[in-house]
Formats: structure tokens, sequence, C-alpha cells
């Protein structure tokens, strides 16, 4: 780790707005990074939903950078100067960078996942991938899989709506109910089942699971859900919410200051709080 941090006149100022957040890990992620490459910033946690007071703030304090949560991701855009390509697709922005006075908007949800998987040694082009859900976490993953040569069929209890997200990216769409008969090389939990008061479900008979090469859950509270240790049992490799959590997290760390992320010593401070 870096020498301990001093805050002074230059230190730059970074942080995460949502409601709630006071339970957000990317303080001690972001923190950890920024001491050990030894920049001079620090980031907090700002608990609100005002996207606009939030920009103005931004930019009349010199902020550097924001990291967008619930229920912010889609009310950001319209504050915004320049949202790129991936917040135009996917309809949310969960990462901020003031240049000058100019805030410009990405969103590294979808470069989460996808280096969560290719950490597998996968080559992802020309694979198949199975998304369970449809909401904007799935939009997020559909895309960044899309964008990387997968052919993706979203699943949803819905049909509805995983019909409209598989249309508006070129894939395809089943009912949940039809994901037990699916194949295909990955498997990728968007949904809530396994965490809260569902922490023991899974949204996927084991036997289901078998149809898999790679299982991914965005939960990390449990870390290990029950389709995880299904999967785990049946000998896939396995994919926690902590890996998409820590690789959109380097993503943004890099988008702002133009560092390489420390993945390591953001790892060992995630699995640290995490307990």
């Amino acid at each position: 780790m870096g020498k301990p941090f001093a805050p002074n006149a230059n230190t730059q100022l970074y942080g995460i707005i949502g409601k709630p957040v006071r339970h957000s890990l990317s303080p001690v992620m972001h923190n950890a990074a920024f001491s050990e490459t030894g920049i001079n910033a620090v980031y907090l946690a700002f608990e609100t939903d005002d996207c606009e007071g939030a920009c103005s703030s931004m930019k009349c304090l010199g902020i550097k950078g924001y990291s967008v949560t619930i229920p912010n991701k889609e009310g950001i855009i319209s504050c915004l100067d320049e949202p790129d390509e991936a917040v135009r697709k996917i309809g949310a922005c969960n990462t901020v960078k003031n240049d000058n006075g100019v805030l410009l908007g990405t969103n590294t949800d979808c470069l989460g996942a996808v280096a969560a998987i290719e950490k597998e040694g996968v080559e992802l082009e020309g694979k198949e991938a199975v998304v369970l859900g449809a909401g904007g976490s799935a939009r997020a993953i559909v895309y960044g899989l899309v964008t990387k040569g997968v052919k993706v069929t979203v699943c949803n209890r819905t049909f509805e709506k995983a019909e409209r997200l598989a249309k508006e990216f070129k894939c395809y769409a089943a009912p949940l109910s039809e994901a037990e008969d699916l194949h295909a090389h990955i498997l990728v939990n968007t949904t809530s089942v396994g965490m809260g008061d569902m922490k023991d479900q899974s949204p996927l008979s084991k036997k289901a699971v078998e149809n898999y090469d790679i299982v991914m859950d965005i939960v990390y509270s449990p870390l290990e859900t029950v389709l995880l240790k299904d999967a785990k049992a049946l000998g896939k490799r396995v994919i926690n919410g902590l890996s998409m959590l820590l690789f959109q997290a380097m993503a943004q760390f890099e988008y702002w200051t133009g560092v390489r992320a420390p993945e390591k010593t953001m790892r060992k401070a995630l699995e640290h709080a995490n307990g």
C-alpha cells in the first residue's frame, strides 16, 4: 500500500451519488487505489437523489468524478454534456467525469461484466450466453456481451420485457421458465433471486445449471448464492458479484485518471470490506 493519506489544498474530490448509499463498497476500493497509485485524491459517499444538484455542485466545486448508483443512473443522463454511446444505448450512466467543466458520462457496468468473464480466460467472440432478468443491470450486461460478439438470449418472468430488450440489442428472448431447457456457454443471473428474502432460492434448478460452462451471479450479498453453490458442486466455473463490482470500479478509475487501476489492491480492499 502507499503512504498514509493526508489531504491538503490540492486534494481532488471524487464520490458516489445514490440513495441509499451508506452501504456502498466503492469508497474503500477507490481510496485504496488512490493511495496505491500516489494520486492526491479522496472518494466519498454522497447520499442524494438530486441529479441536477449533484451535477451543479460538481461543476461549481470542481469535483472530478462521480460513480452513480440507484436511483440516479437514468436521471443523471439529462444533466450530462456528453454522454457516450454506451450510455445512449443502455439508457443508464454509472460514471461521470468532470473534464474542465464539461460533464462526460459512460457506463462501466457493461465493461465490468465482460472483464469478469474474460478474466476466466474466455474468448467471448462466438460464444452463447443466457441472461436472466431484463432490468437495468441486464441491459448493461447484454450490451457488453453483444458488443463482444456473444449470441445472447434474454430470459425474464415478464416475457414482454425480455422481448423488448432483445429486440433493442438484436438478440433473442424467452420466458424465464424456458431457461430450464436452454444450453449455452455462459449463464448470467441479474435477478434478485438469491439475495434478501430470496437468499435460499435459485432462479434455476440444479439440473438446469448442468447446461452451462460458466455461471455468473451479480449478487454479492451473500457472496455465494444458491445458484453459485449448485454450479460449484457440478464442477462449473463460477463468478460472484464482487468480480463485476471490482472490474467496473477499475474501469471507472482508469476513465477518471488515465492511470492503470491496481487490481490486487482494489480486490483486497473490496474483499476485506465485504467481510
